[in-house]
């Protein structure tokens, strides 16, 4: 358990670590449909982008502009709603990356 307050230094912070891109051996972005969780709602999960902050949420709004849809980034993880998989890995070979389809 960590300290939060303490009435002899105050308030007490601990340094958050720095945000590490998640990416596979072989240096391929997955791309891959999921309902799990989620209601039987679909959505697209990008991950293995070596991308971090601010430059990945540029790339999921870019993704989200050209396939007309919503999404988030969680967890270093673009989720983009629908089943555009074909559009989003014709935009991340643009981008340059090796891309592969993962899962059903």
């Amino acid at each position: 358990m960590a300290l939060v307050y303490s009435t002899d230094k105050g308030r007490i912070t601990e340094d958050k670590p720095q945000e590490q891109a998640q990416t596979f051996a072989d240096g391929a972005v997955r791309i891959r449909r999921e309902t799990a969780g989620r209601k039987g709602k679909g959505v697209i999960t990008v991950a293995g982008l070596p991308l971090v902050g601010a430059e990945l949420k540029k790339v999921a709004q870019n993704l989200k502009k050209k396939c007309g849809t919503g999404g988030a980034v969680k967890d270093g993880v673009i989720e983009i709603q629908g089943d555009k998989r074909d559009v989003i890995k014709a935009e991340l070979e643009k981008m340059g990356y090796k891309v592969k389809l993962a899962g059903g």
